[in-house]
């Protein structure tokens, strides 16, 4: 085993083909050691040099909805009005701070992916 950070784009690509290798490697073995100190510098590389950013909150919303078999009428149960509702999911209302709440509690969607900005 020879680990070392992964720097370059080369180091990542060499890092990923013996991942590859080592997939399925039993835990507890030398290369299960090997597997997950590696997955740990692959993971660390990818945040640093691929982040994903937050989605749109109102694309959250949606989605969640979907998800979760929700109507317009079951989300202005939990924020009110349907018109505000229309209003929010087109964009033409930002969320409130008791709304977020709301919308945090009842579909679990992440508060700090609902605070941004659309």
């Amino acid at each position: 085993m020879n680990i070392k950070p992964l720097r370059t784009k080369k180091d990542y690509q060499q890092a990923i083909k013996r991942l590859e290798l080592l997939f399925d490697a039993k835990r507890g073995t030398l290369q299960g050691d090997e597997l997950e100190i590696l997955s740990v510098l692959v993971d660390m590389y990818e945040r640093e040099h691929f982040p994903i950013g937050y989605p749109d909150p109102i694309e959250a919303i949606k989605f969640r909805m979907e998800q979760l078999g929700f109507t317009p009428t079951d989300l202005a149960n939990v924020i009110g009005f349907k018109s505000r509702v229309s209003e929010v999911l087109n964009k033409k209302r930002k969320l409130s701070l008791d709304m977020i709440r709301k919308l945090h509690n009842t579909l679990s969607i992440p508060t700090d992916v609902l605070i941004r900005e659309y």
